[in-house]
């Protein structure tokens, strides 16, 4: 798993009906895009995270717009 700073993790609920967890890397704390990342929620909580392979790096950057 390789990401940047800026890059969306997503966490993938694990039963029905639970939605998948969204969260902005802010910082890559291992060698060349490996985990582990530090992120931040939607709330501001931030946290650091090893993913496992539950959860898929979104390449995508925020475009700023609403």
């Amino acid at each position: 798993m390789h990401a940047s700073k800026g890059d969306k993790l997503v966490v993938h609920g694990r039963i029905v009906g639970q939605k998948d967890h969204v969260v902005e890397i802010v910082e890559v704390l291992g060698r060349d895009g490996n985990p582990p990342y530090r992120v931040r929620a939607e709330n501001g909580h931030e946290t650091i995270m090893s993913p496992g392979p539950d959860s898929v790096v979104d390449h995508r950057k925020a475009t700023g717009t609403a």
